[in-house]
Order: structure tokens, then sequence, then C-alpha cells
């Protein structure tokens, strides 16, 4: 593995200024207070009818929750940084009615924390590969080159690049039950014994068995993009049953992961 020793700045999303969590944070209610405004002006208009004998109209309007909240906040912003702003303007076209607007409302906030659920599971699989390439340079077959007290700092280097990671606690509830979960630790068990071989041609050999039980011969047509060949080929018995066993979200996270770590694979076969 060629190590770029190029310092990288920080990426701008996980800069250390506050204000670009206060101006969202400030953003995740307003829609609720539009919504009591809203109720309240119903109210009034009703009760205003109520005196007018029963004809009122109510005016066509077009606006944002947030608008109504009076705060004067910009929402013009992007939607991966505004999991709360709602829009009911096509709601404002009609006369009010509170239970529209609720389900309007938490058509929009689903839709929110769906996304957000797809941002989570992102950050997940990114984990997923930082873990795998601490794995693979610890298993390096350069480091016995290496003398001791190199090799020993390097170690320590991983040890601290590691325990920096393991700080970072992501979980997003996948639906299992028993069989699934114990399915799913044993793939997770031969992947990370793959990873740990040493030998970068035995472990590409158990790699595309691992991904013969994945794919579909189907499927061979859209793995090109990945750089891996997905040709049939011998499968691992072991691996694919335990897949079976798995649900189809994590069958196809482990392809993902087989995927990358396949590309890599190639790579250090053909440089070898």
């Amino acid at each position: 593995m060629d190590i770029d020793s190029t310092p990288v700045p920080p990426p701008q999303e996980y800069s250390d200024n506050p204000a670009g969590y206060q101006s969202e944070s400030s953003m995740n209610f307003d829609y609720l207070h539009g919504l009591n405004e809203n109720a309240s002006a119903a109210a009034r208009a009703s009760s205003s009818a109520s005196s007018l004998g029963g004809h009122v109209t109510f005016p066509e309007t077009s606006r944002h929750f947030s608008d109504l909240a009076g705060g004067g906040i910009d929402v013009n912003v992007s939607t991966t940084q505004s999991y709360g702003y709602v829009d009911d303007s096509k709601a404002l076209d009609r006369p009010f009615n509170l239970n529209e607007r609720f389900v309007s409302v938490l058509d929009q906030l689903d839709a929110r924390v769906e996304k957000f659920r797809k941002d989570a599971l992102g950050l997940q699989e990114k984990k997923d590969f930082l873990l795998m390439s601490i794995d693979l340079i610890k298993s390096h077959d350069m480091l016995h080159s290496m003398m001791e007290a190199e090799r020993e700092e390097i170690h320590c280097y991983i040890q601290r690049v590691n325990a920096r990671l393991s700080t970072v606690d992501l979980l997003v509830h996948t639906v299992r039950d028993r069989s699934q979960e114990d399915a799913l630790s044993q793939i997770n068990a031969l992947i990370d014994m793959m990873i740990t071989i040493g030998d970068p041609v035995l472990s590409r050999q158990r790699c595309q068995q691992y991904l013969n039980a994945c794919c579909s011969a189907a499927e061979a047509s859209s793995s090109y993009e990945y750089g891996v060949d997905m040709d049939a080929g011998p499968v691992d018995k072991k691996f694919e049953s335990a897949l079976l066993g798995c649900t189809l979200d994590d069958q196809k996270n482990i392809k993902k992961r087989l995927q990358a770590l396949m590309g890599y694979l190639n790579k250090q076969t053909i440089r070898n």
C-alpha cells in the first residue's frame, strides 16, 4: 500500500466553527411554530365567520413554516443542512384543514427522516472502509521487512488511529432476528480472516469466491465500473450459506465492501 506523505487539510464539513450548527439548529422547529400560528389564525377566522353568519373568504397564500416563525431565517439552504425544513405552501392554497396540515407536515418529516437515515448509513459505510484500511495496513507484508523499532512505531501509530476511530459510534438499527445476527457475525469473521491472511494473491482468490457468492451472472455487466472480475467461478459454500441468512440490506452492504476490497487487492496483486 503506497502512503502519501503530503498533509491533508481537514474537510470543510468537519470545521470546528459552531456557526453552521447554530444556524441549522435554529431552524429545527420553525415549521412547528408556523403550525401553531396557522391553527390560531384558523380559529380566529372561524370565530369571525361565525359572527358574520358563516360567510368568510380565506386569502390565497404561499409561505413556508419558517417564515411564520418570524425568526428572519433564510430558508433557501441545502436540504443536506436542514432536515427540519418543511414547505407548506401547497397546503395553504386552500381553506385550513387541521388533519390535512398535520398529515402534510408528517409526510415531509418522514421524507427528512429517511434522508437522515441514508446519510447515517453512508457514514457507517465510511467507517467500515476505514476499519478495513487499518486492518490491511496492519497485515501488510512489507512491515516484516522493516527494523523492529520502526515496526513497533508503526504498530503504535496504528493503535492510535484505531483508538481515535473507535470514539465515533454510529448505529443505524436494521431489524434482524437472531439467526440473521448470527449470519452477519459469521460473514464479518470470514472477511476479517481474509484481510489478515497477509498474502495478496490468496486474499484476492478468497475475495473472488466471496463475490461469486454475492453476485449472479446477470449482474456481471454492472461490475465493470468497479474494475472487478465478476465472471461465474468457484463459490465459497460456507460464505454463501451465511450470506443467504443475512437481510437484503446486509447482503447489499457486504457486496459493496467486497467490491471495494477486491479493487484494492487487484492493484496489490499487479504491483507485486
